[in-house]
């Protein structure tokens, strides 16, 4: 047996998950001083590790450098500095007013960490994915395990490498491995659970999870369209749309999945979009197969699957304005825009999750919107308008995790609000106070003055005049 092998066996899972059980009570009894200088080390060790993140997103995706720091290491230490930032506030018991009839008492908010949690994370944006969940787990204080995914096997042992050197297993633990480490750790009493993945995964956690009454917080995907408006920049448009589908090669749980554009902007929008992917990218496939700014997908597998959704499109008459081709051994898929695409086509109900772009022409918005909600609930929308009204019958007539207006993915960046999904693409949030939260128990306690134990009058025996006093006072509390 390997030293990898031994070392995620099952009997060394259990130990360093009874490890933690352990010791979550003097991990939960530190201070914001304490916590605030775990985060540092980690913190300290991803920008002493930047050279060595870029070569491993290269090794796993060949991606750029600039985009392994936009969408990797900068959210991990953008997180960090507002976590440091804000953790003192966080922590703070929140007092809370009292009512009338709890007068002589008064009331707090305690923020207490929920213990031992897991955290699985996936293979399209590692190093994001598993620590920016992990400084939240941290400054609620709790001990956490970490699972990245098997996919990305360079970023997942220079994250077993950086957190070996930033905690103890005490308090943090990263294991590799396949299915079978995920199914293993899932067996666990957890008393928290941050998965990030498929809807399909993400039904599996949630059933294993139910097993222990443990909670979840799930970052899951969709579909999430783009609305344009006949009146907006379309150039704009056509910029913002295409940087985001492309990006990681379109592997990413909020890119645009499809694009809604006015009938009379159509052709337009598709022409700016196509000539958007030339400009950034390359004129030719070989030149933009030989890009250094367009990454490759993770597996032959899941190129396999994204390649079959563009040609059972085209096979049933979808127009390909550019791209569509691959090179298997690089795991190249040129991207693509395709139009008249009929509704039977497979890539209207799968998440594409790849550099492939359907755009469909609608007439009216109450068309768009009724095609958007046929479908589940989407981890983003993306409007392009600047039209008041159409923005605010978009945001009241769908539902979605959340959105950008006039550009894409950018709340991704905002810590200052929650980033999640609903339904089909989610439950709970993450980033800043709202990922503080999700690792938090807030526990309400209410405190009684004995000097004002007015309480007594409730209690038995109950005579007719007291009975008749707590009468009347429930008919004025309703």
């Amino acid at each position: 047996m390997s030293d990898a092998q031994h070392n995620y066996s099952t009997a060394a899972i259990q130990a360093v998950f009874e490890l933690q059980q352990k010791h979550q009570w003097e991990v939960a009894r530190s201070g914001a001083r304490e916590r605030i200088a775990r985060l540092r080390r980690l913190h300290d060790a991803v920008i002493r590790y930047r050279d060595d993140i870029e070569a491993a997103a290269r090794a796993d995706f060949g991606k750029p450098g600039i985009e392994t720091v936009l969408s990797e290491i900068g959210p991990v230490t953008t997180e960090i500095r507002h976590a440091i930032r804000h953790l003192r506030s966080w922590m703070k018991p929140k007092r809370v007013s009292t009512p009338m009839f709890l007068t002589g008492t008064w009331s707090k908010i305690l923020y207490e960490p929920k213990g031992v949690c897991l955290i699985i994370s996936p293979w399209n944006f590692p190093f994001n994915l598993t620590f920016v969940p992990l400084v939240s787990a941290i400054a609620a204080g709790n001990c956490v395990i970490l699972k990245p995914s098997e996919f990305t096997p360079h970023s997942s042992a220079l994250m077993r490498k950086i957190v070996a050197e930033c905690f103890p297993p005490e308090e943090v633990a990263l294991f590799e491995g396949d299915v079978e480490v995920s199914q293993e750790l899932l067996k666990l009493p957890f008393n928290h659970i941050f998965f990030t993945g498929s809807p399909a995964v993400g039904k599996i956690v949630m059933r294993a999870a139910a097993d222990n009454l443990t909670s979840v917080t799930l970052e899951l995907g969709g579909k999430s369209p783009v609305f344009v408006d006949e009146n907006t920049d379309i150039d704009h448009a056509a910029a913002k749309v295409a940087w985001l589908k492309c990006m990681n090669a379109g592997q990413i749980c909020i890119a645009p999945d499809y694009v809604l554009v006015h009938e009379r902007v159509h052709d337009a929008f598709v022409e700016a979009l196509v000539k958007k992917i030339h400009t950034f990218y390359g004129e030719t496939e070989e030149a933009r197969r030989q890009s250094p700014d367009y990454c490759r997908l993770v597996s032959q597998k899941h190129q396999a699957r994204v390649a079959s959704l563009f040609r059972d499109a085209v096979e049933r008459g979808a127009k390909v304005h550019t791209g569509g081709g691959e090179n298997i051994s690089e795991r190249f898929l040129d991207p693509a825009v395709i139009t008249d695409v009929p509704d039977g086509a497979a890539i209207w109900e799968e998440e594409i999750f790849g550099p492939v772009l359907p755009v469909r022409p609608y007439k009216t918005l109450d068309e768009a919107l009724a095609f958007v909600n046929a479908r589940p609930r989407p981890l983003a929308i993306y409007i392009f308008s600047n039209d008041k009204r159409y923005t605010d019958k978009i945001h009241s007539g769908t539902r979605a995790g959340g959105g950008t207006v006039n550009d894409c993915g950018i709340h991704f960046y905002q810590p200052n609000m929650p980033f999640g999904g609903v339904n089909n693409s989610g439950i709970g949030g993450c980033h800043g106070e709202a990922g503080f939260l999700e690792f938090s128990n807030q526990r309400g306690v209410t405190w009684q003055n004995r000097i004002f134990p007015h309480s007594n009058m409730i209690l038995p025996p109950y005579g007719s005049k007291i009975s008749r006093l707590l009468g009347e006072a429930v008919v004025k509390w309703l």
